[in-house]
């Protein structure tokens, strides 16, 4: 049965003869891919523009695999525009104009994603996925399904964006009964193929503003979650998000709603403080160990897609309450001489950094910068009044958060990451906590989000 799924696995055109398939960026996902497609026999032509690729001893590897060209520090566009297709990493941007170049030469392309959920269908027919998408919350809520779904005894794991890239999924011999997805908006812009038996929807604001040309197209790809919906799936969506009913307005198969502010399929019963699934209680809330009401509705989101997969609701109670927060998403690092430094260096954008903000019971000094993403600072003003002690402005984005917030809210600048921590760390008083949630990419200083608060996690145990 295997062989013979294997001839769908790919386009056939991809296995004749002289034909070779690009594969743009050289991460965990763009390597998994070049494994996979060289297992089939295809002709690979793998490229990374950075000189150090993310994965970068996994890519140096690739050079003794057979059919594969790896190319390191460029993309070689003739070679791209003469391809028989292009597989995208997750992290490479829609409008790149590597990208751009191949679109033009109409040559297809689709994403790690859509080639791995294609391979698994292949491989491991049976293994089902519930994909988790929007724009703040998707690792948490990801991680929690996974989490859930373990806890009632199915096999499950994470793979998208977080875990393990689907093409090594569908290599390897393990076998899943439920996927637990988080899919960006970059990966769905690609993924012809992609169709979920459970989707979740967990929230939209404007982000990437950097990357794309209005929050419009940015939604637009959101969207394409629903691509291939059909009258069996299941969609999870925010009945408290007025952006996420709308883009799922007329989408077929069954909706059911989450909601911190009214009763839903899944709902937060504010003043017992209870997490509910329809009208039966799920847990309290300080049963749930994760800080701020977005979690409870990350909490919710998960809950209500696990229990669509078959899980009960005793058994889910009893994953939410033993589930911990993950690393850089507001994570507790430690408490110094009664002040809580706190890890949100996933907050990317402004919408994940005002969340955390919300979250915050106490004093608390902000460090925010990076790489800038396009939107202004502005709109935290109003939120720090109140018990923002000092804002510490850093990274290429420091000058552009000065000019938003200077003279709104008590702010000074940092140089070196050391520097920003060393601040915090004297601005701080006791009862007070230090959030690290930058509402930028981590791009200026670092490779990413992870290192970013790793150093942070190291200052801060180093104090």
């Amino acid at each position: 049965m295997i062989e013979q799924a294997r001839v769908s696995l790919v386009p056939d055109e991809w296995r004749r003869a002289g034909s070779v398939v690009a594969i743009i960026g050289l991460g965990k996902s763009g390597v998994a891919a070049a494994r996979l497609l060289a297992r089939e026999g295809v002709r690979v032509y793998a490229s990374d523009a950075s000189d150090h690729p993310y994965a970068g001893a996994a890519a140096e590897a690739l050079k003794g695999v057979p059919w594969v060209d790896v190319e390191v520090g460029r993309h070689d566009l003739n070679k791209i525009r003469h391809a028989a297709g292009v597989i995208v990493s997750p992290g490479v941007p829609p409008d790149a104009p590597v990208l751009t170049a191949a679109r033009h030469a109409g040559v297809a392309i689709v994403s790690e994603l859509d080639l791995g959920f294609r391979a698994l269908a292949a491989l491991h027919p049976g293994t089902r996925s519930i994909a988790i998408t929007g724009t703040n919350g998707k690792t948490t809520t990801t991680a929690l399904v996974a989490h859930l779904l373990s806890a009632a005894g199915l096999q499950s794991t994470t793979a998208g964006n977080i875990g393990r890239p689907v093409t090594d999924l569908a290599m390897a011999n393990e076998r899943y009964q439920w996927l637990s997805l988080e899919v960006s908006s970059f990966q769905l812009h690609d993924s012809p193929n992609f169709a979920p038996e459970i989707g979740v929807l967990t929230n939209l604001a404007p982000d990437h503003l950097d990357r794309y040309p209005s929050v419009e197209a940015y939604y637009a790809d959101k969207r394409l979650l629903f691509r291939n919906a059909t009258a069996d799936d299941i969609w999870v969506l925010n009945a408290d998000d007025r952006l996420v009913l709308e883009l799922a307005r007329g989408v077929a198969g069954r909706k059911v709603l989450f909601s911190l502010a009214q009763s839903a399929d899944a709902w937060y019963d504010a003043e017992p403080r209870v997490l509910r699934l329809g009208g039966e209680p799920l847990i309290q809330r300080d049963q749930l160990h994760l800080l701020g009401d977005h979690n409870v509705a990350n909490a919710l989101a998960a809950a209500l897609a696990v229990h669509e997969a078959g899980v009960p609701m005793s058994l889910i109670g009893a994953g939410l309450r033993s589930f911990r927060a993950l690393p850089h998403r507001l994570e507790p690092v430690r408490e110094v001489n009664r002040v809580l430094w706190i890890n949100d260096s996933k907050a990317t954008n402004i919408a994940a950094t005002t969340v955390a903000v919300l979250a915050m019971q106490r004093p608390f000094v902000l460090l925010l910068g990076g790489r800038h993403k396009g939107e202004p600072y502005t709109g935290l003003a109003p939120l720090l009044a109140d018990r923002c002690r000092l804002v510490i402005a850093y990274g290429e984005a420091g000058p552009l958060v000065e000019q938003d917030l200077g003279g709104k809210v008590p702010l000074e600048r940092g140089s070196t990451f050391e520097d920003v921590v060393a601040r915090a760390g004297l601005a701080a008083r006791p009862g007070d906590a230090v959030l690290l949630s930058p509402a930028c990419s981590s791009y200026d200083m670092f490779k990413n989000y992870e290192e970013r608060g790793a150093t942070f996690r190291r200052l801060v145990e180093a104090l």
